[in-house]
């Protein structure tokens, strides 16, 4: 309790002076001290609950009408315009605006946008703005929720927080104002996911199911992503943590109907070059009609990483007529997406076409498509290829105790640690972690440290990887393909 009263003291100075005088505090003090010190952002408090079993959710609704900081406390919002000029949006302004805050989707109902009304009103049949999309809606009917029970109310002051109805257009972290308004309020920054998961459905025809079910999931909790991947060939699920996974993979069952299976996600290698290399390649062919003839002549050589790729023609004297130049082309980008030696992106490489031949009959679009991809793939073959392999930024955040596990850790994963630094009670483990070595890494900081650390990741770049991890990727890129 001392603490505690020191930190209400410390949050207003009246308060605090009072308490150096008297060493004590009343209780009308100690209520207004805690709530000005939890609009201040000085204290957090934590209370105790089990939501599934509805302990302790009435003290925390009488705790949060008692203690959290009213609309008015909270001051002007910062939004900004269409010129990123930054505009004061004022709880007593008359121009509507508010901020879809969260999503739900309901059978019998469809989607419900949880709106905060930061200034001015909304009621029902109005016209507004979502100056995010660049877009009007209609408003409906206006919701006030208390659990699963809605009060049609049809109207929306400043301060309040209420649900509206099917919205065309309108998503999570939007905007809705005044029709000429072009005002935009601070959006939530969602973390990045941390956990991927691939899913694909147990019952053949269930793909669409899956992907409805997914975007729809998607539009109540954004803080996970669906990627398709044509690449991989799979749906990758990116969360919060495997509990997090389980409870959208859950959910996608009992809503949906759809029962998936999990696998390991694949990893978006990339294929480039390291030398140089010249090839010919003709191709011909003759089925008692009209034949196919090309021939293509062609070197290629390393690009800078991330140069990507750039294609180039140095043909003279007519050897290739013009209009086979973007055919032989197209051929070698079909290459460049299927990839010549483990089935991965080919990135970061050079080709020039300088030579070749053509016949006035048998010479045609689809033959030099075939002849440029053909001949691709022999000079790739030839120009020493390896496997890049993606690398992340890695911060883990961690108490002071345990970071000698993880570091231990994240080296026996192929890991570069950076650097170290002090945040608060914990300290950040920064390093370069290929992605590869990443799968099921939640689980294992969660057993390294209690569950007392948590971590980020983000793409850095792609790097060669090393030579005996390279075989066994191509050699189970070949199995497969088999």
């Amino acid at each position: 309790r001392g603490a505690l009263i020191e930190k209400i003291a410390e949050s207003d100075d009246a308060i605090l002076e009072k308490y150096f005088e008297a060493g004590e505090l009343t209780e009308e003090e100690i209520n207004k001290g805690l709530a000005s010190g939890i609009a201040a952002c000085k204290i957090y408090p934590v209370l105790c609950g089990a939501a599934a079993n509805n302990y302790g959710i009435q003290p925390l609704l009488d705790f949060i009408g008692s203690y959290g900081p009213s609309p008015v406390d909270r001051g002007p919002v910062v939004a900004v315009d269409n010129s990123g000029k930054e505009v004061k949006v004022e709880l007593n302004a008359p121009q509507f605006s508010a901020f879809v805050f969260k999503t739900l989707s309901e059978m019998h109902v469809g989607e419900l946008s949880l709106i905060r009304v930061y200034s001015g009103q909304v009621k029902s049949g109005d016209e507004v703005a979502n100056t995010t999309q660049g877009i009007t809606e209609k408003i409906g009917q206006i919701y006030e929720l208390t659990g699963k029970n809605r009060k049609e109310i049809g109207l929306l002051k400043a301060g309040d927080i209420g649900a509206l109805v099917k919205l065309k257009n309108t998503h999570t972290n939007d905007t809705l104002a005044d029709k000429r308004s072009t005002l935009k309020l601070p959006v939530i920054e969602f973390p990045e996911p941390v956990v991927q998961v691939a899913v694909a459905p147990k019952s053949k025809g269930d793909e669409d199911k899956i992907s409805t079910g997914l975007h729809t999931l998607h539009e109540t909790d954004p803080s996970f992503t669906v990627e398709i991947n044509p690449e991989l060939k799979q749906t990758v699920l990116s969360g919060q943590g495997d509990t997090h996974l389980a409870v959208i993979i859950q959910r996608l069952k009992e809503r949906y109907g759809v029962d998936v299976e999990q696998k390991k996600p694949k990893i978006p290698y990339r294929e480039t070059i390291t030398g140089k290399a010249d090839e010919k390649y003709r191709h011909k062919k003759q089925t008692g009609g009209a034949g196919q003839f090309a021939e293509v002549w062609m070197r290629i050589e390393p690009l800078p990483r991330g140069g990507g790729f750039e294609f180039e023609s140095q043909i003279v004297g007519g050897a290739i007529s013009g209009p086979f130049i973007p055919s032989i082309e197209k051929g070698v980008r079909q290459l460049l997406e299927e990839g010549a030696i483990a089935g991965y992106k080919i990135v970061d490489v050079k080709a020039i076409v300088y030579d070749g031949k053509e016949h006035p009959v048998d010479s045609k679009d689809i033959a030099f498509q075939i002849a440029g991809r053909e001949v691709f793939k022999m000079c790739i073959t030839s120009a020493k290829p390896i496997l890049l392999e993606p690398i992340y930024d890695v911060e883990v955040k961690c108490p002071e105790e345990s970071m000698g596990d993880i570091m231990g850790d994240l080296n026996s994963r192929r890991g570069r640690i950076l650097g170290i630094e002090a945040r608060g009670r914990f300290q950040m483990v920064k390093a370069k972690v290929p992605l590869a070595e990443l799968h099921n890494y939640a689980s294992t900081l969660r057993s390294l440290t209690s569950g007392r650390a948590s971590y980020t990741r983000k793409l850095s770049h792609y790097d060669p990887m090393p030579k005996e991890v390279e075989v066994k990727v191509i050699q189970e890129a070949q199995a497969e393909k088999q």
